[in-house]
Formats: C-alpha cells, structure tokens, sequence
C-alpha cells in the first residue's frame, strides 16, 4: 500500500469490522467504499457496504453479486451500509482495486431502495 494511499468511491478495500454485535459482519473483510476520496481524505471515515463469498448470499435479495478478478463470486451487502475510521482499523486496498461500474450503480441502486435517500 502507498503511503499516502486514500480509499475512494468504487474501490474495494480491506477493513477490519470488529467489534461486532448480533448479525453484523465480523473479522476483516473487503469493503465496497461509497464515500469519495475527498471525504475520506478530510474526516479520515470510510462509508461502504461489507463484502463476502459466502455463498448463502446467492439468495439474499440485498446482496450483489459479480465476479471478481480472480474467479471468484463476490457479494456486496447492500443492508449493511457501515463507517469506519480506515486508518483506525488498518483498512489496505484489496487485489480487486475497484468494483466494476455496474456493480457500484446496482449497490447504490439498492442501498437507496432500502433507506429511500434520493426518488
């Protein structure tokens, strides 16, 4: 990782997610990030949705799945929008980089069908 590295809107971060209560993601995990750099950058906050492979998530309605770079399936969970101070909780880019596009327009699509932010 750079040293003077900044998470931004689109790409895909690792992040620590612990403490975690009841059905929250727990552990490090990969981090689609919403908020854009300046923000990030300014507040030293993140704001994302939790990634995962579990592939129960093939019939959760929230989660967006694509296939990442190396093959594997991935989720984005979009009922489970987090913020966390990235530097904090050790967050690193992650292989992936970026999520493609559709991915990040589908999740934000989603997101706000769940808390109706924006008609």
């Amino acid at each position: 990782m750079a040293k003077n590295w900044i998470p931004d809107r689109g790409d895909i971060i690792w992040i620590n997610h612990d403490p975690q209560r009841g059905r929250e993601m727990r552990d490090r995990h990969p981090m689609l990030v919403l908020s854009p750099i300046n923000f990030n950058q300014g507040t030293g906050i993140v704001i994302g949705l939790p990634m995962t492979t579990a592939e129960y998530n093939i019939t959760n309605p929230f989660a967006v799945a694509f296939k990442n770079n190396n093959g594997t399936v991935s989720y984005v969970l979009t009922h489970q929008p987090k913020s966390f101070d990235w530097r904090e909780r050790g967050a690193s880019q992650h292989a992936c980089k970026k999520a493609p596009p559709e991915v990040l327009v589908k999740a934000c699509h989603m997101l706000n069908k769940i808390i109706e932010l924006a008609a």
